[in-house]
């Protein structure tokens, strides 16, 4: 195993052949990971979709299952992830109304042998996507962008933490108010 900020790959052999870590000897722990991005909707799309107007129905509660179902399927679309026991996936949506973007977060929490920072950026991928889905009859200038990891504990290499300046052009207000959770 290498510690954070190695330079080597653990996912290659001494051969240099790419090969899926064994973590059978690594203890189970409890681990979590925050991800963020954002998608730019303009002008068009931003009023419509705060409003719940748009004609393809709830893209909230589209976007959230979606974000969900990826997560559950990140080994399934990355092909040296590990397949894990998820104990929580939460997905949130955040409006960014001077930027007319929509910030979104995923933690993702797991017991197990490896972390979990690939199933949430996945899953906030994933939930953009289909944002950009139910949007895209109405304007196709969408951008995803600044998809990160804001965060991660548990494991041997133990607490990652995101400084606030790196977060690009995301704007997270502690009291923003999150969208279509039917809060």
């Amino acid at each position: 195993m290498k510690s954070q900020g190695s330079t080597e790959f653990t996912h290659l052999d001494d051969r240099g052949q790419v090969r899926l870590v064994d973590v059978g000897d690594k203890p189970v722990t409890r681990r979590q990971a925050t991800a963020l991005g954002s998608i730019y909707l303009g002008d068009k799309i931003y009023p419509l979709l705060m409003s719940d107007q748009l004609e393809k129905g709830d893209a909230f509660a589209a976007a959230r299952l979606a974000g969900i179902m990826a997560v559950k399927n990140t080994a399934n679309l990355i092909p040296l992830c590990h397949p894990l026991p998820l104990t929580g996936i939460e997905i949130d949506f955040i409006p960014q109304p001077e930027q007319k973007s929509l910030a979104i977060k995923a933690r993702v929490r797991t017991q197990a042998q490896t972390g979990v920072e690939m199933e949430a950026l996945v899953g906030v991928a994933v939930a953009a996507l289909t944002i950009y889905d139910m949007c895209k009859a109405i304007d196709r200038r969408m951008v995803i962008e600044d998809i990160m990891l804001i965060d991660k504990s548990g494991g041997k290499s133990g607490v990652y933490q995101r400084p606030g300046e790196d977060k690009g052009r995301i704007q997270l207000d502690p009291e923003s108010r999150r969208v279509g959770d039917g809060t």
